[in-house]
């Protein structure tokens, strides 16, 4: 089977993935179901602890045993996650199900990429990544803001119908992840089966390779901040009284800014130095959400979507400028380590966040987030500026 036509598999796969129905309700189902946003911000850390603490064994796993079998494994535990969700109603068995769906997010997370790099490198063209990285990067905006409208519609008939429709989306995946071909690159080059090769992974990231190490942190603030506000927009939502059938639509509209922008980073990329682009980057996610912190509603709408056009641009050429610094045999596990530094961070500050708003108000949890993520952007954009001058 050619190897290349893993890349519309891949779009196909990247597609329903993201076509999450449950997003633009799935606070507002879990506070009908008796949670506080406080409990909410726990489940929702406790998802990203599991995937954060499976991230690293997960690529790795991908390194070993080959991306193809760790994508069937993830897409059978996400199947099985949000099935847990959908059948249950305290917080408990939400736990049980956010612990499963993070185990098979964890199995997806970097091995999608590496084995889109890897189909690419062995079709001898690799100098593609970041066009067909931000294509898929973009179709996955696209299907989330369809499945945003679709949610928000069918909410309005039960906050629970979008999660019993998730499950039937995500079984569909489970039979296209067998279709992929493993890349023969890979096979004829993988890790050593050891948790000393692990380490020898992490060591190479984020100690020996200064500018992979300065490139995973900034991506990570840069994916934590955004995940935070993906988080905290139905809140926002909810604050400034916009109705729930509405919700599905602003989420649309989102996540096709962030697809339109992902989809044409590839031309961004050659405008700017890589300097200059990492600086507009760390500008452009921080300040907007600082001043979410004192914005009216129309002025917040316009910086949350400012946030989503830079993270549709950040996304696939971040991704590009770390895969150029990494090997092949190592590649899911690079990338792992950078969600794991993503979901690590979150799981940490998520219920704190969620406590602030509870206690004092969503403004005050924006400006803890903007100044944070100002910080270790720009530090991190500055080290590289050094670096890439060196």
């Amino acid at each position: 089977m050619n190897i290349y036509s893993n890349i519309w598999k891949l779009y196909v796969i990247k597609g329903l993935k993201w076509f999450m129905i449950v997003m633009p309700i799935v606070v507002l189902f879990f506070q009908e179901n008796g949670l506080s946003l406080k409990e909410v911000m726990i489940l929702q850390g406790m998802y990203s602890f599991m995937v954060a603490t499976m991230e690293i064994p997960s690529g790795y796993l991908a390194d070993v045993f080959g991306r193809k079998n760790t994508l069937i494994l993830g897409s059978i535990f996400c199947f099985f996650g949000f099935l847990i969700i959908s059948l249950s109603f305290s917080f408990w068995y939400f736990i049980i199900g956010e612990i499963i769906l993070g185990i098979g997010s964890s199995f997806i997370s970097g091995a999608d990429s590496a084995i889109l790099y890897d189909s690419l490198a062995e079709s001898k063209k690799e100098n593609e990544y970041t066009k067909v990285e931000g294509v898929a990067y973009g179709i996955g905006n696209f299907s989330e803001s369809i499945a945003g409208i679709c949610g928000g519609l069918l909410a309005e008939i039960s906050l629970r119908l979008p999660w019993n429709v998730q499950v039937v989306v995500a079984g569909l995946i489970i039979p296209l992840t067998f279709l992929l071909v493993e890349p023969k690159k890979h096979k004829q080059n993988k890790l050593k089966k050891s948790f000393k090769a692990i380490w020898q992974v992490v060591k190479f990231s984020l100690v020996e390779n200064k500018t992979l190490k300065w490139l995973i942190i900034l991506s990570s603030s840069i994916g934590f901040s955004t995940l935070s506000l993906a988080w905290f927009a139905q809140p926002y939502f909810k604050s400034i009284d916009m109705p729930l059938k509405y919700f599905g639509f602003a989420w649309a509209f989102l996540n096709l800014t962030t697809g339109f922008s992902s989809i044409n980073a590839y031309r961004m990329q050659g405008l700017f130095s890589k300097n200059s682009f990492l600086i507009l980057l760390s500008l452009g996610i921080s300040i907007p959400i600082f001043l979410l912190s004192k914005s009216t509603a129309i002025l917040g709408l316009i910086l949350i979507t400012t946030v989503y056009i830079v993270r549709g641009l950040a996304t696939p050429i971040m991704r590009t400028y770390i895969n150029d610094l990494t090997p092949s045999n190592m590649r899911a596990t690079v990338l792992s380590i950078r969600s794991f530094c993503i979901r690590v961070t979150f799981a940490l500050m998520a219920p704190l966040m969620g406590w602030i708003v509870d206690v004092y108000s969503l403004g005050q949890s924006f400006l803890l987030l903007g100044i944070i993520v100002g910080i270790t952007t720009l530090v991190a954009s500055l080290k590289l500026k050094s670096l890439f001058n060196d």
